[in-house]
């Protein structure tokens, strides 16, 4: 992934693990020059994808992505080009939805919930609340036609609230959700205070998963859950911080230096500088290697005997004290216990080519917190703005 913009923010999120990181320049023109023709000429196939994420990349302006659209062009050699931009949403005028339905460009859109739960932690560089701005720009991406994924950070507030974040969320307009556990460390290697824990986590994905799994197979894809899907029917984790090895997922900053990944981005994980070396020999480089390999050889005893093993291997590296086992292990061990019987029923659905959905008249009918059963919306999208 890009970050143009470096750590730059027209947020102040207070669960943001990338505002202390030094402030580069944007990214200049001959370093982008040099990202797209060694990242499209490194790909070995006829697809390339770019991801350009930050802080925040559209504080480097829509010129700047026009010219990635023109450099992309220049340098494509016949290969399909796919863009996507993870943003925040606040910049997102009709301007830029013209040029991201132009080109066809996926967008993920941070939202954390309702209002309530969402402004909490994301508040622009005044401390003002951000999530009418996000919505103004969900319905804008919605008029323009425009695809986009919503990006959920699950913390220890909207984490308690599964029945809430799920309602509110399956009717926002797009089929697509990817929730992203938030783990980081204080200076004494404890969770911070808005931090996810294992059990919030596993509460949250299991009760998620049968509001899913009752309403919403083939209509709603989570990440997540279609992944585990995939596990099930013998394919890797769609997910890096749940597969075997881990690498080759590399963060670029603004001046060309390249980093392991998003999450180890400081001197112990510098790989190189695309203006020195090209990225194809970075990536085959020893230390790039090597740190992948690290996420398999440096299990935890207790994981190279847990049944649950095929599905996270341990989770992400980020996510393990030292020597220890990831933070949302229990979490983890939960959901994939509990979604067992139903993704195993889903599995025989598809190997006797029939769809997954077959499968939401067995589900048990959801509840609420007081045991109450809920009457399901069968429109994904009732109730939207």
């Amino acid at each position: 992934m890009a970050k143009p913009a470096g750590s730059r923010c027209n947020l102040s999120c207070r669960y943001c693990f990338y505002l202390d990181k030094p402030m580069l320049p944007v990214m200049d023109e001959e370093t982008l020059r040099l990202y797209i023709r060694q990242h499209i000429a490194a790909q070995p196939g006829d697809e390339v994808e770019f991801a350009w994420q930050g802080g925040e990349p559209t504080l480097c302006g829509l010129p700047f992505f026009e010219k990635v659209v023109a450099l992309q062009q220049r340098y494509a050699c016949g290969k399909r080009i796919h863009n996507s931009l993870q943003t925040n949403g606040l910049l997102l005028n009709d301007a830029w939805c013209a040029f991201l339905r132009q080109h066809q460009w996926l967008v993920g859109l941070s939202l954390d919930g309702p209002a309530e739960l969402h402004d909490r932690y994301r508040v622009t560089r005044r401390g003002l609340p951000s999530h009418h701005r996000v919505m103004a720009t969900l319905n804008r991406l919605r008029r323009h036609q425009i695809a986009f994924n919503l990006m959920v950070v699950v913390n220890n507030l909207n984490g308690r609230q599964p029945e809430q974040m799920y309602a509110f969320l399956r009717q926002l307009g797009t089929p697509w959700l990817q929730f992203i556990p938030l783990v980081e460390w204080d200076a004494a290697g404890n969770l911070t205070p808005e931090s996810v824990t294992a059990e919030i986590w596993g509460q949250f994905l299991t009760t998620v998963f049968m509001r899913w799994g009752r309403q919403d197979i083939g209509r709603i894809h989570i990440q997540l859950f279609e992944s585990t899907l995939g596990i099930w029917n013998g394919f890797p984790s769609q997910l890096c911080v749940l597969s075997e090895t881990c690498g080759h997922a590399f963060a670029l900053e603004a001046n060309g230096d390249l980093y392991q990944c998003d999450h180890f981005v400081g001197p112990p994980w510098w790989v190189g500088n695309l203006r020195q070396t090209p990225l194809s020999e970075l990536n085959a480089s020893r230390a790039a290697i090597a740190f992948g390999a690290a996420k398999k050889t440096a299990l935890p005893p207790e994981c190279l005997t847990c049944r649950e093993r095929p599905f996270c291997h341990g989770d992400c590296p980020k996510h393990r004290p030292p020597g220890g086992k990831s933070a949302l292990c229990e979490g983890y061990r939960r959901f994939f216990r509990e979604s067992a019987p139903w993704m195993a029923r889903m599995r025989d659905l598809i190997r006797r080519r029939r769809s997954p959905a077959a499968l939401m008249a067995a589900f048990p009918a959801p509840t609420d917190p007081r045991g109450q059963v809920v009457i399901p919306c069968t429109n994904p999208h009732q109730g939207q703005a």
